[in-house]
């Protein structure tokens, strides 16, 4: 029978079964917990009762991955699999707005498969003067990034500058399975259970990003939980936006918009600085065209910057 892990403890792990919706516990064959290929919440499974005991005979391949590199062990740690979306939450008020944090978990989701949105909650609190959020959606728009203003307090609260809100955000969680980012203080856990109609309360077992951009938590293992509307990956083992783990080299493949502009520029190995000769970037004739992607031309060379602190060649 066809289930899905939703817990997993050392062998043994709870899975739900598809047909039933029953939630049973199954242990695992060998090969299924060690390698590359080891069992993690989310994945697809097929399993058999072998007098009286369940087992989990075959795994399904992963359409997605969320996963870390420890660059020490020169290893890749998956946490998860299979997440359709990843929902980033960002406050318009406070903690006050970073459009960096935006662009670090948009090259997570690049690297893991998954699709990105972008939440802005809070807007209750929202001042124009602190910034143009409708600028925001704009710079995203290339990527395909669908944003949405809400306020997890009021579900009525009707959008102001954007043209998706709570509805739409209903809509695009929907039977999908989802996995939610973002700072501490952001209203994570007020707008998961706003989702879930808060019939469920749901605490995350971390604020992703807390202190010193590490977060605190006390495990690094996920979990999934139902919520009638969609299913919620809470995964604490996600605690950081460092990227210190991707390479350098190429990086700029983790920004698409940016790649393809720079297609255009004349020599392969521009480093689209000011004043280099040939780069496509200071050819635009658009001025606001051109402030979009100099908005993310920005993103780009902060984290590049920190990724060349450490070579590539110890990330291997």
């Amino acid at each position: 029978m066809r289930a899905r892990i939703y817990r997993s403890a050392k062998r043994e792990f709870d899975c739900k079964v598809e047909s039933t919706g029953e939630i049973v516990q199954a242990k695992a064959l060998g090969n299924l917990l060690k390698g590359k290929r080891s069992l993690v919440v989310g994945d697809y499974v097929e399993i058999i009762d072998e007098n009286g005991e369940l087992v989990i005979t075959e795994m399904e391949d992963r359409t997605s991955e969320v996963f870390r590199i420890l660059v020490r062990e020169q290893k890749r740690k998956v946490i998860s699999s299979n997440c359709d979306l990843m929902v980033i939450l960002i406050s318009v008020s406070r903690p006050t707005f970073k459009r960096g944090i935006i662009d670090r978990f948009l090259v997570r989701a690049s690297q893991w498969g998954i699709r990105p949105v972008v939440v802005f909650n809070k807007m209750d609190e929202y001042d124009p003067e602190e910034f143009d959020i409708c600028f925001e959606q704009d710079r995203l728009k290339a990527l395909g990034v669908d944003c949405f203003e809400c306020t997890a307090l009021d579900k009525e609260y009707v959008p102001k500058y954007l043209e998706k809100g709570y509805g739409e955000l209903v809509e695009a969680l929907r039977d999908r399975t989802a996995i939610f980012l973002g700072q501490s203080g952001v209203g994570k856990s007020k707008t998961i259970n706003a989702l879930a109609g808060g019939e469920i309360k749901v605490e995350l077992k971390t604020n992703i990003i807390g202190k010193s951009n590490k977060g605190s938590h006390t495990t690094t293992w996920a979990e999934m939980l139902d919520l009638d509307l969609f299913t919620l990956i809470d995964s604490p083992g996600v605690r950081s936006f460092s990227l210190q783990d991707i390479m350098s080299d190429n990086f700029i493949e983790y920004f698409p918009d940016l790649e393809e502009m720079s297609t255009h520029c004349k020599f392969n190995n521009c480093t689209h600085k000011e004043g280099v000769k040939g780069c496509a970037f200071y050819l635009i004739e658009d001025e606001y065209q051109a402030k979009l992607l100099f908005s993310r031309l920005q993103s780009y060379w902060r984290i590049l910057e920190e990724l060349e602190v450490t070579p590539d060649w110890q990330k291997k």
